[in-house]
């Protein structure tokens, strides 16, 4: 049987240094780089990073705007990032985030109680930049 449910599959972020980023992800996020090696050859045009089983942020060089022609205007998306992408994690996950940004000294927002999301109303959250300039809220429900 075959699951129909919609699900995010990918977002896309521009990175000035797709490298630097991978590593930013990967160390002070704590996220899984995925094909960071074929980038590093050239033999891939961006690595991405793993948010879960589904889901990857892939880490677009901002050198490729000028290639966005797929639809009229894609390419001015380059300098006009989305407002913010918000990672759900279990409590304990929250909180191991909330402590390796603070370890690699990445500025977070106070803690916000009760902001509604997807799930309803969400116990904490906070917000943090990486190194792009691109926001990431981060919560946990339970």
């Amino acid at each position: 049987m075959t699951d129909h449910t919609a699900r995010l599959d990918h977002v896309v972020l521009w990175v000035r240094d797709p490298l630097a980023a991978a590593d930013f992800y990967q160390k002070a996020v704590g996220m899984e780089p995925v094909r960071l090696t074929e980038f590093a050859a050239g033999e891939v045009p961006f690595p991405s990073v793993r948010v879960n089983d589904e889901t990857i942020l892939d880490l677009m060089p901002l050198t490729f705007a000028e290639r966005m022609t797929m639809l009229p205007g894609a390419a001015d998306s380059s300098g006009h990032p989305v407002n913010h992408v918000c990672l759900s994690l279990p409590r304990g996950d929250f909180d191991t985030l909330l402590s390796r940004l603070r370890e690699h000294s990445v500025p977070v927002s106070e803690l916000s109680y009760g902001s509604f999301g997807a799930r309803g109303e969400a116990e904490r959250s906070f917000y943090f930049r990486d190194p792009d300039g691109n926001v990431f809220e981060a919560r946990h429900y339970d």
